[in-house]
């Protein structure tokens, strides 16, 4: 499945940044040259997590396994390009259903392991995807049992297990040809709409994208890189892939566990990890912070929100770790201000480099990306203080959103730049920095979370006559959902709990369920009837 235009394909390619190799030929390269190595580590609280134990497997055991489910997908009838639909939390099935079924030329579509009924049927509208595999329970849901009511073929996580313990059929599997340019994942990205979109990576685009991580983290051959996010989206496959670019193990861990993540990042020879800015400011300010030991860790990456000056310092000076912002979206975006390009710890916190400045060669040898901020009339702005949107052009970037014409032209320039929706302002002549977010959307633990998509669905309660959701702020989550309501009866208005069950009574995410409610007599909006959002965050902010 090639989605990419012509156009692009040139251009790429005759730049030499997209080539012939596959994520499956860097996979397999590891595993002859180094096939003992350990490639995956599942989290030492598997157990709690899906109900069995936790295992570790060299690149030859997972290499096997991998050309073992793909031959059991082939023989479920899985076709050339089918897409197959998976939700599983971060464990070693879920990085072996990536290689597997593009290993048999289909396209994985991974869930984050907290949708329900709303982005099941979203996902089987737009992708038609035959196969599901799932848990049958976790945390109270029945995943299995909603994909199977939608009209998919579910399989519990079990079934592949069973496919791993089979026979490959190797002359089978390598009839099938994976192209370059095929697409690889299919993951989700949540914005202004109510619904889910689906964004379509290509192998050389995740190609780049990990090798931009490897340049700007410093990462080198052999690292044991600590997956901390969902391996669902653009942080969490990124994370697995650079590994995978210098042959490196992959331990999981996610969701957040604290004893663990310490005793992963202090025992478990970690050289790299990706942590929120929350969970930074979390280590440093533990009673025990003097006892802990990260000698093995060199890098850290901080994304979803701007880490603090303080602590990258700290983290400098107590350990000797490089801390990396990073700013990216599941579109392929991605920039990473490191210790190569941004060196100051004076600028590190709020500065990008300016990838794509004429005539300017960066330390991290990052090449390829174009950046420029457009104002409200689409003119390019060039001068310190000014602030526009951020427009991205690179090899990383998806071809568009799938099954979803209609958002071409609002997603890209006409000269193909994807308008990423965010607002950067200009530093100097070589830097960036975020200034804020066009989208109406709240980052809650690194989960976008559509305002939209949340009012629309508390106003499906009964008892609420408008409604209107922005962020606040949250010391662990980053940013946590406030809804402000105006009821429909004023002497019975429903509690937020009376809100919250019925949103899990019709198959909300949890990560979306709003945790703070307000009451309006009217909810402020403008002529045109658009909700002034900035009213109600100084109201909130007046009240605490």
């Amino acid at each position: 499945m090639i989605l990419h235009s012509a156009e692009a394909l040139q251009r790429y390619t005759q730049s030499g940044h997209w080539g012939q190799r596959t994520l499956l030929d860097h996979f397999h390269d590891t595993a002859r040259q180094e096939p003992e190595r350990v490639a995956v580590v599942d989290p030492a609280d598997r157990p709690d997590l899906v109900g069995t134990a936790a295992q570790k497997f060299s690149y030859r055991e997972f290499s096997a396994m991998v050309d073992a489910i793909a031959t059991g997908l082939l023989d479920l009838g899985l076709q050339k390009d089918e897409i197959v639909v998976v939700q599983l939390p971060n464990v070693w099935e879920l990085i072996a259903m990536y290689l597997a079924v593009c290993r048999a030329g289909g396209v994985l579509s991974p869930m984050p392991i907290q949708w329900r009924d709303n982005e099941f049927q979203n996902v089987k509208n737009i992708t038609q995807a035959r196969f599901f595999f799932g848990l049958p329970e976790f945390k109270g849901a029945e995943p299995l049992a909603i994909a199977q009511k939608l009209g998919f073929t579910a399989f519990p996580m079990a079934r592949i297990n069973e496919m791993a313990r089979g026979a490959a059929d190797k002359a089978r599997l390598d009839a099938i040809r994976i192209d370059a340019n095929d697409i690889f994942s299919l993951c989700w990205s949540s914005g202004t709409e109510a619904l889910s979109k689906g964004c379509p990576m290509s192998h050389n685009n995740w190609i780049f994208q990990m090798n931009l991580i490897r340049k700007t983290a410093d990462l080198r051959p052999g690292d044991r890189v600590l997956a901390t996010a969902p391996v669902v989206n653009m942080t969490g496959v990124g994370t697995w892939l650079a590994s995978m670019a210098v042959g490196g193990t992959t331990l999981l861990h996610h969701p957040l566990n604290m004893p663990l993540l310490l005793q992963q990042m202090m025992h478990e020879d970690v050289h790299f990890t990706l942590l929120v800015p929350a969970v930074l400011n979390m280590i440093l300010k533990l009673p025990q912070v003097d006892q802990l030991d990260f000698a093995s860790v060199r890098c850290i990456a901080a994304g979803s929100s701007q880490p603090s000056r303080w602590s990258m310092e700290e983290f400098k000076r107590r350990w000797n770790i490089e801390i990396v912002h990073g700013w990216g979206q599941t579109e392929g975006t991605a920039i990473f201000a490191g210790a190569k390009d941004v060196p100051e710890f004076s600028k590190r916190a709020d500065h990008f480099p300016w990838w794509g400045c004429p005539g300017v060669e960066w330390p991290s040898g990052m090449r390829g990306v174009e950046l420029k901020l457009l104002d409200e009339l689409g003119e390019e702005c060039s001068q310190p203080g000014q602030v526009g949107e951020l427009a991205y052009r690179g090899p990383n970037v998806f071809a568009g959103y799938y099954r979803r014409p209609d958002l071409a032209q609002s997603a890209f320039t006409p000269d193909g730049f994807y308008r990423t929706g965010d607002f950067f302002i200009v530093r100097d002549a070589h830097h960036i920095g975020f200034f804020d977010r066009k989208k109406d959307i709240i980052i809650r633990g690194g989960f976008n979370v559509s305002a939209a998509e949340v009012e629309n669905l508390v106003l499906t309660h009964p008892g609420v006559q408008e409604a209107a959701a922005i962020a606040v702020p949250d010391e662990i989550m980053g940013e946590k959902t406030c809804v402000f309501v105006v009821p429909k009866d004023k002497a019975k208005p429903p509690t937020l709990d009376d809100i919250v069950t019925h949103l899990k009574g019709i198959g909300v995410a949890a990560y979306k369920l709003p945790e703070r409610l307000e009451y309006l007599e009217v909810i402020p909006r403008n002529p045109v009837g658009k909700i002034l959002k900035a009213h109600l965050r100084k109201q909130l902010s007046a009240s605490v």
